[in-house]
């Protein structure tokens, strides 16, 4: 017997946006996604207007830095922009069956309609199980003609491979309701929090939507980044790098995101 998935939306305003796009960051492998669109949230002082509550969150509350307890959740940011405002997607954590990953996907982009937003862009990790000191930026796309743009943008196409978790399946379904999606993928071992692939995946972001960030604050987390990476290493007894494999094994790597 399927239990039937249990999303609440609760709005505290309906934001009058202009041209908007969302951007959405959930937590996967390295958080590559969650640690720049949250960052984004702070830079461009983010305002919440609604959060997403689901039965199929992990069971466990987040403990607050008051002391209190709540309940995971995905929340919605908008910021003003001066051609495009954003609208930007965070969350604690993930749906955990595919069942419920299908239904979140729905009510997003179902949000997504009654707001105007014709533009997703998702955040997520190109995962190469080894450390890169200069971390690259994949893309794929729901639409051809922004797949051709991306040589132009420092952008990789990806020709292979596959994207699964919410960083992903929103593009999808996203694409069946007319809306076009967009994912830049981070690369990353999938082994730390990877604060330098966030940062790599923010910089192409900005260009393509012509946001002027200060990466100040996210130029540090990507130094701890490449301190913990250099602990990494030196306990192993080697240096690792994708920009030191074999060129014919470099072109073996898949990207996948969870």
């Amino acid at each position: 017997m399927t239990v039937p998935q249990k999303i609440t939306v609760e709005i505290s305003e309906i934001p009058k946006l202009k041209n908007p796009q969302l951007l959405c960051g959930l937590p996967g492998s390295g958080y590559v996604g969650k640690l720049a669109v949250d960052y984004l949230i702070e830079e461009l002082k983010g305002v919440q207007f609604a959060k997403i509550f689901s039965s199929s969150f992990p069971p466990q509350v987040l403990i607050q830095p008051d002391g209190t307890v709540d309940l995971m959740k995905n929340t919605l940011y908008y910021c003003r922009n001066k051609t495009n405002d954003l609208v930007i997607l965070t969350g604690d954590a993930q749906p955990v069956t595919p069942e419920s990953e299908y239904a979140m996907a729905e009510e997003i982009t179902s949000i997504c309609e009654k707001l105007g937003i014709k533009n997703v862009y998702t955040l997520a990790a190109y995962i190469t199980g080894t450390f890169s000191k200069k971390p690259k930026v994949y893309g794929t796309s729901t639409s051809l003609q922004v797949v051709n743009k991306f040589p132009r943008q420092d952008i990789l196409t990806m020709n292979s491979g596959s994207i699964t978790g919410m960083n992903g399946l929103i593009l999808g379904v996203a694409k069946t309701k007319g809306i076009t999606g967009v994912c830049l993928l981070g690369e990353t071992s999938g082994y730390v929090v990877d604060a330098m692939a966030s940062k790599a995946v923010l910089e192409v972001l900005s260009k393509m939507l012509g946001l002027k960030l200060d990466m100040v604050g996210l130029d540090k987390k990507a130094e701890d980044t490449k301190q913990l990476i250099k602990t990494i290493e030196d306990q192993m007894g080697q240096r690792t790098s994708a920009d030191q494999l074999p060129l014919h094994q470099q072109d073996k790597k898949l990207g996948y995101i969870s």
